[in-house]
């Protein structure tokens, strides 16, 4: 058996921990991957733990008993998660990303992969002490917030189709009105691809009145699955609100097409009771 230096199985020990978040490692699975006593894994997890903490990164939580072992948390503190939503504002208000009719162009900030983990982040603190079992979004610009999301909390994605496909397999479609347009959306759900009664998060890349939100929590009302919360990356205001519990990381407050300004400020995060380091 290969004899791991210390330095060497800290590394290693670390990126273990943090390449599966929220996974159980038992301390005996480290033990003999190193071919060393537990007493030194759980000095080595002390030093991990410690210095996580202190680079705000997240933290090791420890379960005791014959089952027990420990698992990487991801978290971000209030003064990292402001920063992001100030370099959100900012890149929101710039003007060139005007479209015609008033749109907003945001797929350059869907496709930053710096941006979209640091929004991961903030959602799966949020939620990290529930158990989330997948991660739920509607084609297409939510995809990449999604996955972005369930990275960090180690869950599957379940995505909403408009349309169903022959490849989805059984799916389970509802027709929804939409709360800005009173158009009729269908919404489909391969049967697949999520369990009956799974607890889920809702993650939604842009939210006026709220349609596209209702029209997926009525879907998975289908499945019986649990919404354990409704994550949006920018909203906008709406005359008539079709979702109330949800968390925003900006607001869109105004569009001068004349003018050609954007005005844009903090979403409803920091508003809602949520508590950060």
């Amino acid at each position: 058996m290969k004899k791991w230096r210390r330095s060497a199985r800290l590394v290693d020990m670390t990126r273990l921990l943090i390449q599966e978040p929220h996974k159980l490692i038992p301390l005996g699975t480290f033990a003999e991957r190193y071919g060393t006593a537990k007493s030194s894994i759980s000095e080595d997890l002390d030093i991990i733990h410690g210095v996580l903490g202190e680079q705000g990164v997240g933290v090791l939580e420890t379960v005791a008993g014959a089952a027990g072992g420990v698992r990487f948390i991801p978290r971000v503190g209030r003064e990292r998660t402001e920063g992001v939503m100030r370099e959100l504002c900012d890149r929101l208000a710039d003007p060139d990303r005007i479209l015609p009719g008033g749109y907003l162009y945001l797929s350059d900030i869907l496709g930053d992969p710096v941006l979209l983990r640091e929004i991961g982040l903030i959602w799966a603190t949020l939620f990290a002490g529930e158990r989330i079992d997948a991660v739920v979004t509607v084609e297409t610009k939510g995809i990449p917030l999604a996955y972005a999301t369930a990275t960090q909390l180690n869950t599957p994605v379940a995505i909403i189709r408009r349309d169903s496909r022959v490849t989805e397999g059984s799916v389970v479609t509802i027709n929804a009105v939409s709360g800005s347009s009173r158009l009729i959306r269908t919404f489909s759900l391969a049967r697949r691809s999520l369990k009956e009664g799974s607890r889920v998060l809702i993650v939604d890349d842009f939210m006026k009145a709220g349609g596209t939100v209702r029209g997926m929590v009525d879907l998975l009302a289908e499945f019986r699955a649990e919404v354990i919360g409704v994550c949006v990356m920018v909203e906008s205001p709406a005359r008539e609100r079709l979702v109330e519990d949800y968390v925003s990381l900006a607001t869109v407050d105004n569009i001068d097409l004349k003018s050609r300004k954007i005005a844009v400020s903090f979403g409803n995060l920091f508003t809602k009771g949520v508590e950060f380091q």
